[in-house]
C-alpha cells in the first residue's frame, strides 16, 4: 500500500471505522533517522489506533525508532518483512529477511527492549524455492522466541526474482490452509491472515481460524464497505450512514491541509473510489479528477464533484424506474 496508505487515506479511513487498526506506508529506519522525520510520521490524533509499519534490517535502528515511534504516540510498530519490491530487496530488507530469521529475532527484540507498545512482524508464507510449510513454521517459532507473539501473514509466497512488485500480489496462489495450520498447531500466538480478502463475508470466515484480518488493496478499492466493520466485529454504530457524510466530512479536512501546504489532490485522491459499485461512480471520480487537476481544488470541490454523482444517479433511478 505505498503511496496509499498515507495520513489522508488514514484520516479518511477513519469516517467509516473508528475501531479498526491502521497502518502506515513501510517507512524504512533510515529514511526515519536520516530524512525529514517530522513530514514521514505525523499523524492526526483521529487516526488512532494507529501503527508504524517500519522497514529496515539494522537492529539497532529499528530499536531506535521504534523508541521514536512510542515517544509519538503510536499504538504499534510493525516490522515488514513481506515487501518483494526491487528497492527493498537491495536494501536487504522486506521479504529478503524471511531468509535470515535470526537476524529478524534480534531486531524483534532489541525493539521490544526499547518500547512498550507492541512490536508485531508482517511477512510472506515463504520466499522463492524456501516456502514449505516447515520453512515458514521454522521462521514464526524463531521470531516468536524473540518475543514477538504476533504475526500478520500474508498467505502467498514472494518470488525475489522474475515478478513485479505487482505480480507478487496476485500471481503466487493463496494458501489459507498454511494460515490456518499455523495458528492450530502455534495456538499461543496471535496470527493474523492477509491477501485477497475483499469482503465482510471473506473477514468473518477467516475469524473462525484466526485471530484477526488484515485488509489491503480492498480498503483502497472499495473503502465504503469499512462501514459494517464496527458493527459486524466491535458491537459499535457505523460511523456514517450515508456516503455524502464521509464527504461533507472531508471538506474541513481538505481545506485545513491546504492551508498548511499540503497539494489538495493528494488529500481527495482516496476518496476516489468511495461510490465504487453504484450509481454515480464513474460521475464522480471523473469530477473530483477534472476538480483537482493542475494542482486545483478545495473543499468546494468536493461538494460540486457530489453533485455531479447525485444527478447521475438520479437520473440512473428515472431510467430504472419510470
Amino acid at each position: 500500500m505505498m503511496e496509499r496508505t498515507n495520513r489522508h487515506f488514514r484520516w479518511f479511513m477513519r469516517r467509516l471505522t473508528q475501531h479498526t487498526l491502521l497502518y502506515t506506508e513501510m517507512i524504512t529506519a533510515a529514511a526515519i533517522l536520516h530524512g525529514d522525520r517530522d513530514r514521514l510520521l505525523a499523524y492526526d490524533p483521529d487516526e488512532h489506533p494507529l501503527a508504524l509499519q517500519l522497514g529496515g534490517d539494522d537492529p539497532t535502528s529499528l530499536a531506535r525508532c521504534a523508541q521514536i515511534a512510542e515517544d509519538l504516540g503510536y499504538d504499534e510498530v510493525n516490522l515488514n518483512v513481506g515487501c518483494p519490491s526491487g528497492k527493498v530487496q537491495r536494501g536487504r530488507f522486506g521479504a529478503s529477511l524471511m531468509l535470515r530469521p535470526r537476524l529478524v529475532a534480534e531486531a524483534v527484540a532489541k525493539m521490544r527492549a526499547a518500547v512498550s507498545i507492541p512490536v508485531t512482524v508482517k511477512h510472506r508464507i515463504g520466499v522463492d524455492d524456501r516456502d514449505r510449510y516447515s520453512d515458514l513454521l521454522r521462521f514464526v517459532q524463531v521470531v516468536a522466541e524473540a518475543g514477538c507473539d504476533r504475526f500478520i501473514v500474508h498467505a502467498r509466497k514472494a518470488w525475489l526474482h522474475g515478478l513485479s512488485p505487482k505480480e507478487n500480489r496476485t500471481l503466487p496462489p493463496l494458501r489459507y490452509q498454511d494460515v490456518h495450520r499455523l495458528k492450530a498447531e502455534l495456538p499461543h500466538l496471535r496470527i493474523e491472515i492477509n491477501g485477497g480478502l475483499r469482503c465482510i463475508g471473506d473477514y468473518r470466515e477467516q475469524l473462525r481460524l484466526v485471530d484477526s484480518v488484515m485488509v489491503g488493496r480492498a480498503a483502497w478499492d472499495n473503502p465504503y464497505h469499512f462501514v459494517e466493520v464496527d458493527p459486524a466485529f466491535y458491537d459499535a454504530p457505523a460511523p456514517v450512514r450515508a456516503r455524502r457524510e464521509v464527504v461533507e466530512a472531508m471538506v474541513g479536512y481538505l481545506d485545513r491541509a491546504v492551508a498548511e501546504g499540503t497539494r489538495p489532490n493528494r488529500v481527495a485522491r482516496p476518496l476516489l473510489n468511495l461510490f465504487a459499485g453504484v450509481p454515480g461512480a464513474r460521475a464522480w471520480k471523473d469530477a473530483l479528477s477534472k476538480a483537482f487537476a493542475g494542482g486545483r481544488g478545495n473543499g468546494a470541490s468536493l461538494l460540486e464533484a457530489l453533485a455531479r454523482a447525485d444527478e447521475v444517479r438520479f437520473r440512473t433511478e428515472q431510467l430504472r424506474h419510470p
